[in-house]
């Protein structure tokens, strides 16, 4: 007489089906969230590497082109909103707020200013090594702004990427004096762009969107002086390029990339976790260096390839020493905090004791 485990059958391979479905679909959601981090912020590097030193596509305008970009980011962020995509809140500028936040757009005016201007005078294959320092001023900002003392493995990490940084100075063989100063100063904006962040993020409730919007919108108006100064104006009214819809076009992909990146980076984080999307961005950067060599056919010595390669590793050390220290301080706070709870549970017994003693 069959049994009835054996008329209902074993649950197993059902669950089993489901399980390799579930895993299936979350492999696929990784894949797709990386690939789209990937393909936007190496798109976003190459086109702006074209508007900015292309032979053919190129106008010497580098504040114009950042602030025309900054103002498509507004439109796109604007349209969003009003459309209700991905959750961006409706444009609203609190004139108190854009008050507020002029020192942190100051920032992330010079910030992205600067890293253009490092991608306009080096090569893409040198333009992480010239952009590198950003985690050794992170570790001075630390210490100077926040108090924070970082460990030696941290210590030793940075001083890798310096190593990689200077070794990469020595062998470059179109060295530009000043896209490395851009690239320095890039880095140190990044990093001061990171302190002041977490200083004024409460001040768009926390959100990233209402953050993007207030720092754009700042930065179309602290780029109107740098246009007039530089003479930029002139520029662009004269440039034959600028009548051609291809440029525009261009122009217009890279204001949009840079809203695409913000959704690449918060989908490359939510399919997968803060490290691994840091390790991808290394990992990205590796092939953005290769890419270029493939394209632009510039030419590299094998010192200057380990330099790329040691900048790498020590900028994915530092993250992997960061991520640690930061699970075992934890892990030790959790574990103070249920000694303290045990110390707490115990102390009415002992008490309760005493008295009836």
């Amino acid at each position: 007489m069959a049994s009835k485990a054996d008329a209902d059958g074993p649950p197993q391979p059902t669950a089993s089906v489901a399980a390799a479905a579930t895993l299936a679909k979350d492999m696929s959601n990784i894949f797709w969230a990386v690939g789209f981090y990937w393909v936007i912020s190496i798109s976003m590097v190459f086109v702006n590497k074209t508007l900015l030193s292309s032979p053919t596509g190129k106008i010497d305008a580098p504040f114009f082109i950042t602030w025309y970009q900054c103002l498509v980011t507004v439109i796109a962020v604007y349209a969003m909103g009003q459309a209700g995509i991905a959750s961006v809140p409706k444009f609203e500028l609190r004139p108190s707020v854009v008050r507020q936040m002029v020192s942190l757009s100051v920032v992330f005016t010079c910030m992205i200013v600067f890293n253009n201007l490092c991608l306009k005078y080096v090569e893409v294959s040198f333009y992480q090594v010239a952009r590198s320092l950003t985690i050794v001023f992170n570790v001075v900002f630390d210490f100077v702004v926040l108090g924070q003392v970082t460990s030696l493995p941290a210590i030793g990490c940075c001083a890798l990427v310096v190593s990689g940084f200077l070794l990469g100075n020595d062998q470059e063989l179109r060295w530009s004096l000043q896209g490395v100063v851009f690239g320095v100063a890039s880095s140190f904006f990044v990093a001061m762009n990171s302190i002041m962040v977490k200083k004024k993020f409460r001040l768009v409730d926390n959100d990233p969107w209402k953050l993007t919007l207030y720092n754009n919108v700042n930065a179309t108006i602290l780029f109107l002086p740098l246009i007039v100064l530089s003479g930029e104006l002139n520029v662009v009214a004269t440039a034959a390029n600028v009548r051609t819809p291809q440029f525009w076009g261009l122009m217009t992909v890279g204001g949009f990339l840079g809203v695409a990146i913000s959704f690449a980076t918060a989908a490359q984080i939510k399919y997968t976790s803060p490290l691994t999307h840091n390790v991808s961005a290394t990992a990205k950067a590796a092939a953005q260096t290769v890419l270029a060599l493939g394209i632009y056919r510039n030419p590299i010595t094998a010192l200057g390839g380990l330099s790329v390669a040691v900048v790498l590793a020590g900028s994915l050390s530092y993250t992997l020493v960061r991520r640690a220290e930061m699970k075992s301080k934890a892990a030790a706070e959790e574990a103070a905090r249920v000694a303290a709870a045990a110390e707490d549970n115990v102390r009415p017994l002992v008490i309760n004791e005493a008295t009836r003693t």
